[in-house]
Parts: structure tokens; sequence; C-alpha cells
């Protein structure tokens, strides 16, 4: 089995991995990704961050380059499966890209004894600015129960524009106001970035034990 550079939050012996990739243009330790890994690990889930290898290249080589095609993503999400599957169940997920990418792992047949759950923060449900390019055709094909914590004000994705999709029963959608894509509320709504992470953090707590 290949190796993957891993972070690791939360007790080795939880219930629940929740096993986490980082979206295209961050790295898995990025603000973003370790507030929302350690606030969910410490309600006693265990989280594992890994990089895809475009990323993992960037930090050695200094280089920015972009993704890797879809199927070759997906194959390195395949690996970690396979790599951190056992006894625990897991429930993949992550931000943006990796939150897609995951989403589209849990539609495929193969792994529906392996994945417990699917959890994306910020769902790139389209480009922005192009409404009508929808991410979402293999949403009929999920059979686990997915979580999308999404900001009100996402260009990936507004809560209008979202509301108004035909989605399965399988996939909820929890909302966190005025957030952007980083799910961050302005400073004129009343609440802190720091105070949108914890509740996004609730409630993906509230998910992974209801599983």
């Amino acid at each position: 089995m290949r190796d993957f550079p891993l972070l690791t939050d939360g007790p080795q012996d939880a219930a629940v991995t929740l096993v986490l990739a980082h979206g295209a243009g961050a790295p898995m330790d990025s603000p973003f990704m370790e507030a929302i890994a350690t606030r969910i690990a410490a309600r006693g889930h265990r989280v594992v961050r890994f990089e895809f290898d475009y990323m993992a290249e960037r930090r050695t080589t200094g280089r920015k380059r972009p993704p890797e095609r879809a199927p070759a993503l997906l194959e390195q999400w395949r690996a970690v499966i396979g790599h951190l599957g056992g006894p625990q169940a897991l429930v993949i997920g992550g931000k943006s890209m990796g939150g897609r990418m995951a989403s589209l792992i849990a539609a495929e047949t193969a792994v529906e004894t392996a994945v417990r759950g699917c959890l994306c923060l910020g769902y790139p449900f389209h480009p922005p600015g192009k409404p009508e390019r929808l991410r979402t055709e293999h949403f009929a094909a999920l059979r686990c129960p997915t979580l999308i914590i999404q900001g009100t004000r996402d260009p990936f994705g507004t809560r209008a524009e979202v509301e108004a999709l035909a989605l399965p029963d399988t996939v909820a959608v929890d909302w966190i106001e005025d957030g952007n894509h980083d799910l961050a509320p302005r400073k004129a709504s009343g609440w802190s970035v720091e105070q949108a992470w914890e509740k996004a953090a609730k409630t993906a707590d509230g998910f992974l034990r209801a599983l």
C-alpha cells in the first residue's frame, strides 16, 4: 500500500473515522481545514486529513500546479479508503473539490460497505456564475446519508440556487447564514468566522453520531 501524507486528530479508538480531503487550491492544513478538523475531533471523533498527489508535490517543489483530472483524484480517494478501512466506520468528505470527489466515491456501489456516510463542506454545485453547469447528477446514486454544510452566499451554490434543486432524500443541506465558500460570514452579519466554523463542527458532530 502506498503512503499518503496524513494528519490525524481525535481518539484513535473512536467509533467513527471521518476522512477529509482538501479543496483545489489549499492544502490539508489550511486554516479552514485545521479549524474544522480539530473542532470535530474535539467532540470525540477521529478525523484524518490527506493530500492529493498534486498538493503533496507542491510542498516538496514549491511549484503550484492544478489538480489532477477527476479519474486520478478518485483513484487516490479509493486508495486512502483501502488504507484506512477496517473495524471503524468510515465517513468520507472534504472541502469543495475534495468533498465533491468524496461524493462521487460514495456513489460507487463498490464502496457501499466501506463508507457509512459523506460530509461535504462548501460543495461546488456549479462553477461560479454558471448555475446551469450542475455537478449533482451522481447524487441520485448516493445510498449513504450525505450532509452538505453550505454558506448561504457561496458562489458555488447559494441558498436560493440549491433550494430550487430536487435533491434526493439521502442528501441534506445545512446552512451557515451569510457564509461564503469557506463558510465565513461578513462582519456586518453580527457573528464571526470562528462562530460559523463552530456551528459547522457542531452540525457535523450531530450527523456523525446519528449514523
